[in-house]
């Protein structure tokens, strides 16, 4: 946990919907937590010697991933690839959280293994924060003979995720509403895998499955490869409460779509965003960011409440801390600017473009991550750091 002043800050892009551009151009951080959003007369900094100037550059939350697979640590199996955590931090991702573990080498599809695998996901990355990404893990993928006794034993080991109904055992949607409602019961929430099949073992999943199970979230309704017809997302959006995503694993022109007719019914509190990876479409390190540049640009949605669906959003649906940049949580923050060379003269600018901003900085708990990303193209303005 650190102590930490970010100041001279042009636009702090808050991450609730609801208020998406907060006032003030200073942020005071202590013992890793957001003590003050304000102007720099009235902040309190006094002691604190970690100082960035952000030089008119741009604060937002950091990203939290509404759906990736882990497996164990930083190393994925479908593509043989280690390291990939650290990547998504250089492209802004602070925060993970896991729709399943379905590429464990050899996973077990019984009851006993289904749960045992949920709970040692949930366990290892409890203990693990790779480059300090917190990583939500162990989704349980449910299979047939779970029963409502599992559900509270994995509540009770701290297992809090449903992973994507549909690419595990459990196909009929009798079955899978049951076993929701033990889920829900034990506090866990539950996605529902949509659109085309994505595995060997999954299928095809439409607005009847998702409407009979009633979930937490439609998963990657814009394509997991391919997306779901638009009056079928409706049709999930007036019979279900759940919010629905929109991953960069997907069809890019329906991601528009999507986020347009949620906006259109004024309900963009229940747009989440994720990547959906890794998988077969590979390690996505700019996933979120460009997720994010496909619904403000494609979608007509303003920079800011694009934003708020890939942070604050995100962090609500899972009673998190975290996602949004006001006092009390945890300061988990991206200093983000237009890209050298981008027609646009800030971060929000360059999104309402298309453009990937550059991410200057990720700071998570009050302590910068690097002060320069490897995997966006620099800044405009001359951000630096001291102490």
């Amino acid at each position: 946990m650190s102590d930490l002043l970010i100041r001279n800050i042009r636009t702090i892009v808050s991450g609730d919907v609801e208020a998406p551009i907060a006032d003030g151009d200073t942020i005071v951080v202590r013992d890793g937590v957001i003590l003050s959003v304000g102007d720099e007369a009235s902040a309190d900094g006094s002691g604190i010697s970690a100082v960035i100037d952000a030089a008119g550059a741009t604060v937002m939350p950091g990203f939290c991933d509404n759906h990736t697979h882990p497996v164990l640590g930083e190393f994925t199996p479908r593509q043989n690839q280690v390291g990939f955590i650290d990547s998504y931090l250089h492209g802004g991702t602070t925060t993970m959280l896991s729709a399943g573990e379905p590429h464990t080498p050899g996973r077990p599809t019984d009851p006993a293994g289904a749960k045992a695998l949920a709970i040692v996901a949930h366990r290892s990355f409890a203990n693990l924060r790779p480059s300090g990404v917190k990583v939500h893990a162990g989704a349980v993928l449910l299979e047939p003979g779970l029963t409502e006794d599992d559900f509270r034993e994995m509540a009770a080991a701290g297992v809090t995720l449903v992973g994507e109904i549909g690419i595990s055992g459990v196909k009929d949607a009798d079955v899978a509403a049951e076993m929701t409602r033990w889920a829900q019961g034990s506090g866990m929430r539950v996605m529902v895998h949509t659109g085309g099949a994505s595995i060997p073992g999954s299928g095809i999943i439409g607005a009847d499955f998702v409407v009979a199970v009633q979930p937490d979230v439609a998963g990657h309704v814009n394509g997991g490869p391919t997306a779901l017809p638009l009056d079928h997302v409706e049709r999930i959006l007036q019979e279900t409460s759940a919010r629905v995503e929109i991953v960069h694993n997907g069809n890019v022109k329906a991601a528009g779509e999507v986020a347009a007719l949620v906006a259109h019914r004024g309900e963009m509190h229940r747009l989440v965003v994720g990547t959906d990876s890794p998988a077969g479409s590979g390690v996505q390190p700019l996933g979120m960011l460009r997720t994010v540049s496909w619904i403000a640009a494609l979608g007509g949605i303003d920079p800011a409440i694009a934003v708020a669906a890939a942070t604050g959003n995100v962090a609500a649906l899972h009673g998190l801390h975290t996602g949004i940049i006001a006092t009390g949580l945890e300061a988990d923050l991206l200093v983000v600017d237009a890209p050298l060379g981008s027609q646009a003269a800030d971060a929000l600018g360059a999104l309402a473009i298309g453009d990937t901003p550059a991410v200057v900085s990720a700071i998570i708990d009050g302590s910068p991550r690097f002060t320069k990303s490897r995997n966006t193209p620099p800044g405009t303005r001359p951000v630096s750091f001291s102490g």
